[in-house]
């Protein structure tokens, strides 16, 4: 792991499987790898089963993978167990798509906001509503919303307490999985301005698991892009239009753009998506492919760096065009 590079996190070729019936094997995610480097925002993007959220998963090490490493702070954190993986925890901390869920319903919100400070003994019962009202302030949420419970609160309000609860132990990394997902395009713009304000104010770093290119290249350094547990291209987030996979520019298609004709005919992805129990011998996304040769069907592309920094899983990928 190279420090001069600013890196602080290596994701080194994560691979995790599920057994499924008949003596079936699922491959959620498929020799994995990537780097998180201090201050960005790295995102991971692709329809819904893919295996993002599966790879969050590992690297948050709330489950094992079945081969690969996750490196940070010099140490492979998916061997941690017992006081070392839970002291891990103060430094990766992570938001999710629904904060509902993730609150105790009969729990206020200071208490919610500081359950981790509490358990790691970094703050005194009697300071816990002083300190959830500092927390509240860095997300932007009056003192009062301390003595509310989450169901007083709108989705965009329950979300800045989950990432002010994320926030508490100070980490250096913030996974959030599609935690704008659900909220409305209005609330979505004020959370990310929310975010990108706290990542200047404090050098966090975030991991962005979301489906929405559009929204990913406002704000993101990187991105990843996956299908079916593959990764199907990297690049930088300003440079999207230069995407050379037919999946990313597929994506890219899907997004609506305000000034588009009123009669203008939408792309549709064409073909099904395999089942990931049983994947194509060769490229997964050939029978969706309208580049699909040959070579496709025959031989799985590895990721090939066609420029700095932009890696494409592709045997087509000079001839494709946005």
């Amino acid at each position: 792991m190279s420090e001069e590079a600013g890196i602080i996190m290596s994701v080194e070729h994560i691979t995790k499987e599920f057994p499924a019936a008949g003596g079936k094997t699922l491959r959620a995610c498929d020799d994995i790898s990537f780097h998180v480097r201090k201050g960005e925002t790295v995102a991971i993007v692709g329809e819904s089963g893919c295996g993002k959220t599966t790879l969050l998963k590992t690297i948050m090490n709330m489950q094992p993978p079945t081969s690969g490493r996750v490196i940070f702070r010099g140490k492979d954190i998916t061997k941690l167990t017992g006081e070392d993986k839970r002291e891990n925890y103060r430094h990766i901390q992570m938001v999710f798509q629904d904060p509902t869920a993730a609150f105790n319903p009969k729990m206020l919100v200071k208490d919610i906001i500081c359950e981790p400070l509490l358990n790691f003994g970094m703050v005194a019962k009697a300071d816990v509503e002083r300190k959830a009202m500092d927390l509240l302030a860095q997300v932007e949420l009056p003192p009062d919303f301390a003595n509310r419970y989450p169901h007083n609160m709108s989705g965009g309000q329950r979300q800045r307490v989950a990432i002010a609860r994320a926030l508490a132990l100070e980490p250096e990394i913030i996974a959030c999985d599609e935690a704008t997902s659900a909220l409305d395009v209005s609330v979505q713009d004020t959370i990310i301005k929310l975010l990108v304000k706290l990542q200047k104010e404090k050098g966090i770093t975030y991991i962005f698991i979301c489906h929405d290119l559009a929204l990913v290249s406002l704000f993101c350094h990187r991105v990843t892009v996956m299908y079916l547990g593959n990764i199907m291209e990297k690049l930088d987030g300003g440079k999207l239009e230069e995407a050379r996979h037919p999946y990313t520019q597929a994506l890219l298609r899907a997004v609506f753009s305000t000034d588009q004709e009123k009669n203008q005919r939408i792309a549709i992805l064409p073909g099904d998506i395999p089942s990931p129990l049983d994947l194509p011998t060769g490229c997964p996304f050939q029978n969706r492919c309208s580049y699909c040769e040959e070579l496709c069907r025959k031989e799985k592309p590895s990721l090939q760096e066609i420029a700095p920094n932009h890696f494409v899983a592709c045997h087509c990928s000079k001839r494709t065009t946005v």
